[in-house]
């Protein structure tokens, strides 16, 4: 089940919040009747959703692009304050993707995308392993380190969190892996590995230890490397990484259904 704003925006080209107006303006048909409100749960597999006459589609078929994101950009399809986003950069014909995750504003690096709502929830919920290289204002300390290897939770992890955040506390689990390239009184460098997508992780991470991340960039999500793609371009998923896409949702659905 899916809530209607949310199946009209993942299957058109409609924003969350545009898909809200339809929906309480009365533009919007579910099985033939006006629904006006957004909340209401659909069955994605069987629905037929309307919007003023025209029928919103699932795809099948899928495609997944990855995009080296720049600084800078928001990943959201619209804001309300004007900044740019992601679509601003991409083609016109990815307008309807979705993004695998986030990255926020500051950060750089691999994000993926994907026509397919159903491809992206499976990726966003799975325990791929995401790799990233962190530059932090400080050093590497004694304490850090053990949080990175046996976990913390932080009852206060607001640090290196958005300001307007509502996200007080957060339980991180140990890293898969880290290795310190630089640590120095100033700044230091790391490469690590998570398993989570957590709001803001690594920024609250290491600003629990009053260290802010001054560069955050992700090069590698499950089996697809960032590789040699240059800065605010995009490429295709090569055809193994398809096949290891393929076979990591065949499994997913699998665990899925003897649960």
């Amino acid at each position: 089940m899916m809530r209607l704003n949310k199946y009209i925006a993942h299957h058109s080209s409609y924003s969350r919040r545009e898909a809200d107006k339809a929906i309480q303006d009365g533009y919007v048909r579910v099985d033939g009747e006006i629904e006006e409100n957004p909340a209401t749960q659909v069955d994605e597999k069987n629905v037929v959703v309307y919007v003023s006459g025209k029928q919103v589609t699932p795809r099948d078929k899928y495609t997944v692009i990855v995009y080296n994101k720049p600084k800078g950009e928001l990943v959201s399809k619209r804001d309300d304050r004007g900044r740019k986003t992601i679509y601003d950069t991409l083609p016109k014909k990815y307008e309807h993707y979705l993004s695998v995750g986030r990255l926020d504003y500051a950060s750089e690096g691999l994000l993926m995308l994907c026509d397919s709502p159903k491809v992206v929830s499976a990726l966003m919920h799975g325990d791929l392993e995401r790799v990233y290289y962190v530059k932090i204002n400080g050093e590497v300390t004694p304490p850090m380190e053990e949080a990175m290897k046996t976990g913390l939770y932080a009852e206060d992890a607001r640090k290196g969190g958005h300001s307007t955040s509502s996200i007080h506390s957060m339980d991180f689990a140990p890293f898969v892996n880290y290795r310190i390239i630089k640590n120095r009184p100033n700044f230091s460098t790391l490469k690590v590995t998570i398993k989570e997508g957590k709001n803001r992780e690594l920024r609250r991470f290491f600003g629990y230890f009053d260290a802010e991340v001054v560069d955050l960039k992700r090069v590698s999500y499950g089996i697809v490397d960032l590789g040699m793609l240059k800065l605010g371009k995009t490429r295709y998923l090569e055809p193994n990484e398809y096949k290891a896409l393929r076979d990591y949702l065949s499994y997913m659905e699998e665990e899925s259904e003897n649960r």
